[in-house]
C-alpha cells in the first residue's frame, strides 16, 4: 500500500497526530527527478531511523528555482506517487518553497535525514533543527548517482558507448 500524498497542512497534522500517538517523525526532502537507486537507499535508510518518515518533495516551481529552466523532467504529482510507493515512506507532501525551513518549522521532526553529500554540519537547516531539539542526521549510500547525471548520460551531446 502507498503511503498518502498529503496538502502541507496535512501532513503538518498527521505529524501532530503521531506526535501525541508517542511515535518519532523523521522528515526527508529532495526533488526526486528520475528516481533512482540512490534514492530509494536514501529514503528506506531514513525509515529505520523514527517511526513515520514524511517526505517532502520539491514543487516543479521550486525546481527550476534550484535546478534551472528544463527541470524537472517528471511533473511533481507523478514524483510524488513515486516516493510514496516506496516502502518505509509514511507519507509525502509537495512544497513549493526552495528550502524545506518553513515546513520543517511546522512539522519540527525529531529527525532530519539527509543524504551523504551532507556532513551533519553542512546541513544548511541544522541550526533550525536543533532549536525544538531536534537532530540531523546522514543516511543513504555514497553518492553515487544523481538525476543530473543521468539526464547527462542520456543527452544527445553525451558520448555513445
Amino acid at each position: 500500500m502507498n503511503a498518502p500524498i498529503l496538502s502541507e497542512d496535512a501532513a503538518v497534522e498527521a505529524a501532530r497526530r503521531a506526535r501525541t500517538a508517542g511515535q518519532s517523525i523523521a522528515f526527508a526532502n529532495g526533488v526526486f527527478d528520475l528516481l533512482h537507486v540512490g534514492h530509494v537507499r536514501y529514503l528506506q535508510d531514513a525509515a529505520r531511523v523514527a517511526d513515520l518518515l514524511v517526505v517532502a518533495v520539491n514543487s516543479d516551481v521550486s525546481v527550476r528555482i534550484i535546478k534551472g529552466e528544463g527541470r524537472p523532467l517528471v511533473p511533481e504529482e507523478e514524483r510524488a506517487e513515486l516516493v510514496a510507493a516506496l516502502r518505509g515512506v509514511g507519507l509525502v507532501t509537495i512544497f513549493s518553497e526552495a528550502s524545506p525551513r518553513s515546513l520543517l518549522t511546522r512539522i519540527r521532526p525529531d529527525f532530519h535525514c539527509k543524504g551523504t553529500d551532507y556532513t551533519p554540519e553542512s546541513v544548511p537547516e541544522r541550526d533550525l533543527v536543533e532549536s525544538w531539539g531536534g537532530r540531523v542526521v546522514i543516511v543513504g549510500d555514497p553518492k553515487d548517482h544523481s538525476s543530473t547525471e543521468l539526464i547527462d548520460r542520456l543527452s544527445p551531446r553525451a558520448p555513445r558507448s
